[in-house]
C-alpha cells in the first residue's frame, strides 16, 4: 500500500482548490490510501472541506497557534514528524508547496520531484522540462520517503461526496525561532474570480501599450465573468501587477477558455496555459506565435476588435 500523505493549502478558512487537484494524483497511484494534512491553528473548517473530497481516506489536523500563518520554515519540520509511515508526501505545485516541500526533503535527507504531471507508477512520474518543450520520467528509490509537488494544471480536482475520518494530531517538534511572522500584504479583495482556479481567464499582453489601455481586458473580463491574467511583458512594464502574470514564471492554469489580448506567445507564456481546453487569440500580427497554439484566431486591431466583442456579449 502507498500511504500519501498531502499537505492542504488553505487561507485559514477555505481550502485551495490545488489540494484537491493533488488528491486526484495521488488517487492514480496504485494502492494509494490518501491522508490529508492541515496546519492551522484552528483547522476544523478546512478539514470540514478536505474530508468530503472523493478519495480521501482520512484527514488530520494540527493545531497549533505557531500554525496560524504558513510559514515553511515552521511547517516543515511539523510536517517531516507527521510523516513517519507514509510513503509520499504531496503538495501542489504553487508558491505554498514549492517553499515547504523543498525544505521538508532536505529535512528527510531524499530528493524531490517537481511538478509531476502524470503518474507512471508509485514511484514513476513524467514532468515537463525546458518551459514544457521536452517532458522527462523520473524514478524514485522505493525504499525512501518520495516527496513530490503536483502540477496542479495536470489533474482535474476531486470531487465532493467523500466522508473520510478526521483526527487530531499530536506533533513534537522543535520550531525555528529565527523566522517568524511580520505582516502580510495582499491584493484588495476582489469580486473576480481567482485567477489560479478559474474556468475563463481573459489575459493582456504588450500590445496594450500602457497601464490604462489594460482597462480593456479588465472590462471583457468583467462581461464574460472570466479572472484576469496578463503576460510578463505587460507585467514588466507596469501595466499589470505581478500577481497577474500567467507563464513559467507566473501562474500555471488550465482553465475552460482563455482568450489572449495582445499576447504574441513567447514560450514561457505558452508553458502557463498549454493545459487549457479552449485558447482565443487576438492579435494584429498574423505571424504571432500565440497562433500556432490557438483553437481561435482572430487578426485584427485589439482597440478595435475588444470592443465589438464586449458589445456582442452585451
Amino acid at each position: 500500500m502507498s500511504k500519501i500523505l498531502i499537505i492542504a493549502e488553505h487561507d485559514g478558512s477555505a481550502l485551495n482548490q490545488a489540494t484537491a487537484r493533488a488528491v486526484t494524483c495521488a488517487r492514480q497511484i496504485p494502492g494509494a490510501h490518501v491522508t490529508i494534512a492541515v496546519f492551522a491553528a484552528e483547522p476544523a473548517a478546512v478539514a470540514s472541506a478536505a474530508a468530503v473530497l472523493a478519495g480521501v481516506d482520512a484527514v488530520v489536523t494540527v493545531a497549533s497557534a505557531a500554525n496560524g500563518h504558513a510559514l515553511a520554515a515552521t511547517l516543515a519540520p511539523q510536517v517531516v514528524a507527521l510523516a513517519a509511515g507514509y510513503t509520499h508526501v504531496f503538495a501542489a505545485s504553487t508558491s505554498f508547496g514549492k517553499d515547504l516541500l523543498p525544505r521538508v526533503a532536505a529535512l528527510l535527507g531524499v530528493p524531490q520531484i517537481s511538478d509531476a504531471m502524470a503518474v507512471e507508477g508509485a514511484y514513476k512520474f513524467k514532468r515537463p522540462t525546458y518551459a514544457g518543450n521536452a517532458i522527462v520520467t523520473l524514478e524514485a528509490p522505493a525504499d525512501r520517503i518520495l516527496v513530490a509537488t503536483v502540477r496542479s494544471a495536470s489533474f482535474e480536482p476531486a470531487a465532493g461526496g467523500g466522508s473520510a475520518s478526521i483526527s487530531a494530531a499530536d506533533v513534537s517538534a522543535e520550531l525555528p525561532t529565527h523566522t517568524r511572522f511580520v505582516s502580510l500584504s495582499a491584493a484588495p479583495k476582489s469580486d473576480r474570480p481567482d485567477l489560479a482556479s478559474a474556468a475563463k481567464v481573459v489575459s493582456g499582453g504588450r500590445a496594450l501599450a500602457s497601464k490604462e489601455n489594460f482597462d480593456i481586458v479588465y472590462s471583457l473580463a468583467s462581461k464574460m465573468g472570466a479572472a484576469v491574467g496578463a503576460s510578463r511583458a505587460a507585467v514588466d512594464a507596469g501595466y499589470a501587477s505581478n500577481e497577474l502574470q500567467v507563464g513559467q514564471t507566473g501562474k500555471i492554469i488550465a482553465p475552460e477558455l482563455y482568450v489572449a489580448v495582445g499576447i504574441s506567445g513567447a514560450i514561457q507564456h505558452l508553458t502557463g496555459i498549454k493545459d487549457a481546453k479552449t485558447i482565443v487569440a487576438i492579435n494584429k500580427d498574423p505571424e504571432a506565435p500565440i497562433f500556432e497554439v490557438a483553437d481561435f484566431g482572430l487578426v485584427a486591431d485589439l482597440f478595435v476588435a475588444v470592443p465589438e466583442i464586449e458589445k456582442a456579449l452585451s
